[in-house]
């Protein structure tokens, strides 16, 4: 990378960062100010209890994140992304495909001296924050393969996206944004997207083992009574 397009480059981000801070509350920018590093923002997304959507599905922005304290893997995601924003770094999602039958997953990724790890919310002991030990983000989504799969051990993991830069939003769409952000879903689902799988091993998948599935039985927060 060029030293001019490196100054370009720092400068969109600290102007989206100013451009950030100005959206928030004094309160929303002492809690985004402590949260200075990927274990800092990944050890607070894991107070909040899983978002179950008793009310129906929801895609809720970081203000509402903080306001509700609960959050989903994208609400989380993009929580995280906020973060990385107001410190001047890139607000950067990947989204993980699954097979029709299974749901995909989001996380939002960072880099550390070149290596990426993820941000990631879920209920289950897999899926969950990456540290940046990975050279490529195919290695970094290859990591969750083994992890994902449906009930009966079929493994449904297929792809994943190359970084999705919400920068190219205005933080008052996404950050700050009070209804939900239903408009994200289709230009991540519709965006580039890699295959983790190829094809002419597809059938040679093994399914997970039963102490494999045994495992997914145990859950870090569980349904209240009125959320069922």
């Amino acid at each position: 990378m060029s030293n001019f397009l490196f100054f370009l480059l720092y400068n969109h981000h600290v102007t989206y960062s100013l451009r950030l801070k100005s959206t928030l509350t004094s309160d929303e920018r002492k809690i985004f100010a402590k949260l200075r590093t990927p274990q800092k923002i990944q050890d607070y997304l894991d107070t909040f209890p899983v978002n179950f959507e008793q009310c129906g599905e929801t895609y809720m922005s970081p203000r509402r994140v903080i306001e509700e304290k609960t959050a989903h893997c994208l609400e989380a995601a993009v929580f995280a992304a906020a973060a990385f924003a107001y410190h001047g770094q890139h607000p950067l999602l990947m989204d993980l495909q699954t097979i029709s039958m299974d749901q995909d997953h989001v996380v939002a990724l960072f880099q550390v001296n070149g290596y990426w790890g993820a941000i990631s919310k879920t209920n289950h002991a897999v899926l969950r924050y990456r540290d940046p030990i990975y050279s490529t983000l195919r290695e970094l989504a290859a990591s969750y393969f083994h992890e994902y799969f449906m009930d009966d051990g079929l493994k449904s993991l297929r792809r994943y996206s190359k970084p999705f830069d919400l920068s190219k939003y205005a933080p008052e769409k996404w950050v700050t944004a009070e209804k939900d952000l239903f408009w994200l879903i289709e230009p991540l689902d519709s965006s580039h997207h890699f295959p983790i799988v190829p094809k002419k091993n597809e059938r040679l998948l093994r399914h997970a083992t039963q102490a494999e599935l045994d495992a997914t039985d145990f859950v870090e927060w569980k349904k209240k009574p009125d959320d069922l």
